[in-house]
């Protein structure tokens, strides 16, 4: 075995890759204020972002399902990585040479993890598909491309590569790379053969690499060059432990900037579409990988439009009837966007691959502009099954279609298409048509089958962790009491902003937060040396010192979570820690004043002036701090 990656290059690790450089390789991310970012959390759906990014303090918080911790933890639970495999993944961008405790430097690969071990693989066989394609056997494949408008710039550009198309040359190749049958089977690159020998999979065909949204490869598609191929015309990796054919996007490694940045995608049929398009401008264009576009895919879109307002999401589909049934596909989970949606359709019922050589590059971006919002697409489709001819006819599609249009989230739109429906059907009691759409959604609303918000999915967004969940085992936290919102703002400070709330706030006891999650945070930050001793790998050593993972997560929360103030200053960190201490020593008066009502007459005269005197100076320093503020600490 490798053995354990040594501490110090972990820490090196960390240190090198920045955090925000990492997470913006998965969504898209904006200024939060205060110095964080935020994006929509790729763990679970959300409307509004509640993922946030701490660039400097290198951690990141959810405060919609609480996920949490650095960048190591970030890449692990995302690609499902163990430990080791996240450090590997990580020197490996950062160029660093890891060592092994029980190895010292190595190379081995025993210890390395199957997910690292397969990218790897895959990897390798991209490489050795790029450089086939120049090879005498592959002129098949290269006069594909250039019959289809791709020259050797253009598949450099998407790693175009050629599969051999004898029995065992990838695998032979791979073996000599040092990867073992195992691992070549399980990666989907071999197969078993009759003979139980493994044998290429993918053989005298044209190679396209599929990336995730990281630019790793995981996956293949693979085309038929050879009328003696008895194959699928597309051949594509079969699911393994890194390709999930409906959780990844052909080209969405090349697009997600443009994406982000325009905050539109388009989707194409096919691999040779998405490159027409970048080819022709349209460098937002992705594809789907043998399946049908649907949730997962949705999810990664999401993550990189950020759902704003302008947000839109453009579907290119054949003309024929499976492209017109592709498309009413597409519109069943057009709610799920917050995205407007759209479709195009090429004259003539071309693919944008046929167009741009038909028409040219500027055909491509001008089919993109001429879209046609989906849900108009969808109601022409329904009502064009109907004799609108007579009212029974036209009464029919009305029931067919009122429904579709019910279904929009947003008022407004719904009631535009409604009074669209109505010039659809030619009913010309509009407000007839506009009523009974609305008398559906209506009904929709109140059988819970629609959620009551406007806008298509995007809500006003609400400040995070407005509600945060228990930690340590205590009772939930309540932001109304003015005690744990205090208290939550004076650990923020300590964690984030250390010299501003030091030394005094190292001299602050447990019990002075009331809430018990608060005080366990109190307790880690003691035990990892102290405010005043803050440094580089402060918050880390912070976590390190919590007793648990609930612990450890409000760690990461209240050093992520935005400090509610509009200047951060020695001001406001003096109010709360005077609002803090000043509430432990009105609890305390009240203690006092408690025990001295239950003190018998019969008791001893020191102890009676004992508490008399604790009672008299804690009101005095009460006095204090209410009349000096943080000068009276």
């Amino acid at each position: 075995m490798a053995g354990r990656i040594n501490d110090d290059d972990v820490k090196a690790v960390r240190d090198a890759v920045p955090i925000d450089a990492v997470v913006s390789e998965y969504l898209q991310l904006r200024n939060a204020g205060g110095g964080n970012l935020k994006g929509l959390c790729p763990f679970h759906d959300e409307k509004s972002p509640s993922f946030q990014v701490s660039p400097s303090k290198g951690f990141y918080h959810c405060f919609g399902c609480q996920a949490g911790g650095d960048t190591l933890d970030f890449i692990m639970k995302i690609d499902h990585l163990s430990f080791s495999e996240a450090v590997e993944r990580l020197a490996g961008q950062a160029g660093i040479t890891l060592r092994y405790e029980e190895g010292g430097y190595t190379a081995g690969t025993s210890g390395r993890g199957e997910r690292i071990r397969l990218v790897e693989a895959h990897k390798a066989a991209a490489q050795f598909y790029v450089d086939q394609l120049g090879s005498p056997e592959a002129e098949i494949g290269r006069k594909f491309l250039a019959e289809r408008g791709f020259d050797q710039a253009a598949a450099t550009h998407f790693s175009v590569g050629y599969s051999p198309a004898g029995w065992d040359h990838l695998t032979r190749f791979l073996r000599g790379k040092g990867f073992s049958d195992k691992e070549l089977i399980t990666s989907g690159l071999s197969q078993d053969s009759r003979s139980g020998k493994p044998i290429d999979r993918f053989r005298g065909r044209l190679m396209w690499p599929i990336r995730d949204i990281s630019g790793e490869v995981v996956g293949f598609g693979a085309r038929k060059l050879r009328d003696d191929d008895n194959g699928p015309k597309y051949l594509n990796t079969p699911e393994t432990a890194i390709y999930k054919k409906s959780q990844v996007l052909y080209g969405i490694d090349l697009a997600k900037k443009e994406i982000a940045k325009t905050s539109r995608a388009v989707v194409v049929e096919g691999y040779t579409d998405v490159m027409a398009c970048h080819m022709a401008g349209v460098t937002t264009a992705i594809a789907t990988c043998g399946t049908a576009f649907g949730g997962d895919h949705i999810k990664i879109l999401r993550r990189l439009l950020m759902d704003n307002a302008t947000a839109e999401v453009i579907f290119t589909f054949d003309g024929d009837a499976a492209g017109q049934k592709a498309a009413l596909r597409a519109f069943e989970d057009d709610q799920k966007f917050a995205a407007e949606t759209s479709i195009t359709i090429a004259p003539g019922g071309m693919d944008p691959c046929d167009l741009r050589l038909a028409q040219g590059d500027a055909a491509v971006s001008g089919l993109v502009e001429s879209r046609t919002p989906l849900f108009e697409f969808a109601l022409r489709h329904i009502v064009s099954r109907h004799n609108l001819e007579n009212p029974a006819g036209r009464a029919a599609a009305l029931a067919e279609a009122a429904p579709v249009v019910a279904s929009i989230k947003d008022l407004s739109i719904q009631h535009e298409s409604a009074v669209q429906l109505a010039g659809m059907l030619g009913i010309l009691d509009e407000p007839f048509v506009v009523k009974r759409v609305a008398q559906l959604a209506r009904w929709a609303r109140e059988r819970g089958s629609q959620p009551q918000q406007q806008g298509r999915g995007r809500p006003q967004e609400a400040p995070p962790a407005a509600t945060p969940s228990p930690v340590g085992g205590g009772p939930a936290l309540n932001l109304r009491s003015p005690a744990h919102r205090t208290e939550r703002e004076l650990l923020k400070l300590a964690l984030q902003r250390p010299a501003l709330v030091s030394p005094a706030f190292d001299a602050y006891g447990m019990d002075e937060f009331t809430a018990p999650p608060y005080a366990a945070v109190r307790q880690a930050i003691l035990d990892a040396g102290g405010a005043s001793q803050a440094g580089d790998d402060y918050v880390a050593r912070v976590r390190d010192a919590a007793p648990n993972d609930t612990v450890r997560a409000m760690v990461t929360e209240l050093a992520v979570e935005a400090i509610h103030a509009k200047t951060v200053d020695e001001i406001y960190a003096g109010v709360q820690l005077v609002q803090v201490r000043l509430r432990a020593v009105d609890r305390r008066v009240l203690e006092i004043q408690g025990t001295m009502t239950r003190l018998s007459p019969q008791a001893p005269p020191e102890q009676h002036a004992a508490v008399q005197e604790e009672l008299w100076v804690l009101q005095q320093y009460g006095r204090r701090l209410r009349n000096r503020g943080a000068e009276g600490l």
